[in-house]
């Protein structure tokens, strides 16, 4: 535990605390961090994606050469990625993206600028977008397509078309472009005109969720209720908001509700019971696995939610912390210990649906599993992961529980016990003593803030322990990170204004700005980058503390943990974030609308 401490690693954090508490004011400067500070950041990020996917190479390799065997193709790039070895590229490191792959276009250009042009998008190299097109561009066409391109952040100067073999283009088209959305209400359509026609109603289940997983929807929502009054909506849970997309007879949506429980495996006789199963399918090239959950609606009706896993989707460890970049300096070092006995215990705290999951992931996938062993307790399973063991928690099965298998697992020499939540007082008992016997916990928590994540803790404990449990919480934790998403400007419609211009002197004092800020506001109206919205997707907003000092070191800890957590505020050895310094540097640099700002900042 003490080599956390290393005089090299002690001068870096100092760096960087230095560089994020001065960040305030240079931010009021409208001045971006020192270039020297930028270029270190960068290479250490780079450093770190390049042995991530060394790391697993000879791995990847081998397993590719027994899978051409059994007849299974995978290029190696592909295992890697499945590996969860994310490559670093430049479009990663800059706001303006001047490399891009063929898929990274796909998923950010809109659907509607290329899909009805025929085109194949090949990818984006030093400012040239090169396509192949099944039939000749006009003028405007390709003007279109430029402009689109240039609006989504794309660095794109010129287009350049590549003649390719029609029957070879059209055969790519065709495996590629798996991009249904826009067929949806026509399939649709045709189903309800012949609602017995049951390719139709496959070939509408499929187009339902490639649509989805276009408008980036981490959820379906299905209503099917009998009562004639009743409307049965399908609904798209989009950056947070349930969006009503496709509006379903009652039959009509019996018949969906039925198929997709059939597909998961599940009773679809039964619409009484609560039940959980799951399925999966391909879509551009890619394994989605979607989570079914049913339950009763209603007399006699049923709700179907649908969770859609996306590996693709998941964001890699540095591009999660691109704008905290001491707290993934300070996380990547306490998930690379050299030596096994490292321990200590790493928080992820929040609300339901605030990327907890996420974060929990990408540390994982920052471990190095080919040299360390992760184990995983989670209910559920939501992605599979190469080279860890994951255990799934079967509540009311004896030896089923969070607490049980946590006291299995260090039966099974983990390095790493990353366990999906502490729900009651027997599993963070069970978590610490697991900390405390050297092995490192990742786990999550429901709490509003990072420091009410310790008093959460100790309202867990039992009474007749709260004074030993508290004092191991206080000598093992290591990093409390307390998040929430908030909704991100779509850049292509957004309007620039001066921060005078948006909010009051009050508001204008809350953030300490001069009312000169340039920032940019919310356009309700939206544009065809954003769906209309004027939102494009959610960022990390992080309340985080950080505590570097040793175990022997900690007496101060222990005791603000007893009487007052807020007396860790401005200690040396605790490193802190305030949601009010994230939203300052989110409002100033474009990404969240002042007023959401306010509104986020009084949640």
């Amino acid at each position: 535990m003490d080599n956390e401490n290393t005089p090299t690693e002690n001068a870096e954090a100092q760096d960087t605390v230095v560089d994020e508490r001065s960040g305030e004011d240079r931010r009021k400067n409208d001045q971006g961090p020192p270039h020297g500070v930028e270029r270190r950041s960068t290479d250490r990020r780079k450093i770190r994606s390049s042995e991530g996917r060394e790391r697993y190479l000879d791995m990847v390799q081998r397993e590719r050469a027994m899978l051409l065997e059994y007849g299974v193709s995978r290029s190696t790039e592909q295992l890697l990625d499945m590996a969860g070895a994310v490559q670093q590229t430049e479009n990663q490191e800059e706001g303006v993206k001047n490399r891009a792959s063929g898929d990274q276009l796909r998923s950010i250009l809109p659907v509607q600028a290329w899909l009805p042009l025929n085109i194949h998008l090949i990818g984006l190299h030093e400012g040239v977008l090169k396509i192949a097109p099944l039939d000749d561009l006009n003028d405007r066409q390709v003007e279109n397509l430029l402009s689109t391109a240039r609006r989504s952040g794309f660095n794109v100067d010129s287009i350049d078309i590549e003649v390719w073999d029609r029957a070879e283009l059209l055969e790519t088209l065709r495996s590629v472009h798996d991009l249904s959305a826009d067929r949806c209400e026509k399939t649709l359509a045709l189903w309800l005109s012949d609602i017995d026609n049951g390719l139709l109603l496959n070939r509408f289940q499929r187009d339902l969720l490639a649509e989805a997983l276009q408008m980036r929807a981490s959820d379906v929502h299905l209503v099917q209720d009998n009562n004639p009054d009743a409307p049965n909506w399908i609904k798209y849970r989009i950056d947070g908001d349930l969006i009503p997309v496709h509006l379903l007879p009652a039959e009509a949506m019996a018949r969906l509700t039925t198929l997709l429980k059939r597909d998961a495996g599940l009773n679809f006789g039964d619409r009484v019971t609560p039940k959980d199963g799951r399925f999966g399918f391909v879509w551009q090239g890619r394994s989605i696995d979607v989570r079914v959950a049913a339950g009763p609606q209603a007399q006699d009706g049923e709700k179907i939610t649908l969770r859609l896993l996306d590996r693709a989707a998941l964001k890699g460890f540095d591009e999660l912390f691109r704008r905290h970049e001491d707290v993934g300096d300070h996380l990547a070092h306490l998930l690379s210990p050299e030596i096994k006995g490292g321990g200590g215990l790493i928080l992820l705290s929040g609300p339901t649906g605030s990327g907890k999951t996420t974060t929990l992931y990408a540390c994982v996938q920052q471990i190095d599993r080919r040299r360390k062993h992760v184990l995983t307790i989670e209910d559920p399973i939501e992605y599979e992961l190469r080279y860890a063991t994951q255990w799934q928690v079967r509540s009311g099965q004896e030896g089923g529980d969070f607490a049980d298998l946590i006291r299995a697992s260090m039966r099974h020499d983990p390095d790493y016990i990353i366990i999906g939540e502490m729900r009651d007082a027997d599993t963070v008992e069970t978590s610490l003593r697991a900390a405390e016997s050297g092995h490192t916990v990742i786990s999550t928590i429901h709490a509003d803030t990072a420091l009410q994540t310790f008093e959460r803790m100790r309202s867990l404990m039992p009474a007749e322990r709260e004074r030993s449990s508290t004092y191991t919480l206080a000598q093992q934790v290591r990093a409390i990170l307390n998040q929430r998403l908030v909704r991100t400007l779509c850049q292509g419609c957004s309007h620039d204004k001066e921060t005078r211009e948006v909010l009051g002197p009050n508001e204008l004092k809350e953030f300490g700005f001069s009312g000169d800020e340039k920032v940019k506001t919310h356009n309700t109206s939206g544009c065809d980058l954003c769906n209309r919205t004027g939102i494009a997707g959610r960022t990390l907003l992080l309340d985080a503390i950080l505590i570097t000092s040793g175990p022997g070191q900690r007496n101060h800890v222990y005791e603000a943990l007893m009487n007052n957590p807020h007396d860790l505020v401005g200690k040396d050895d605790v490193i802190m974030h305030t949601r009010r310094e994230g939203l300052i540097d989110l409002v100033v640099s474009g990404q969240v609308d002042p007023k959401a700002a306010i509104s986020y900042l009084e949640e």
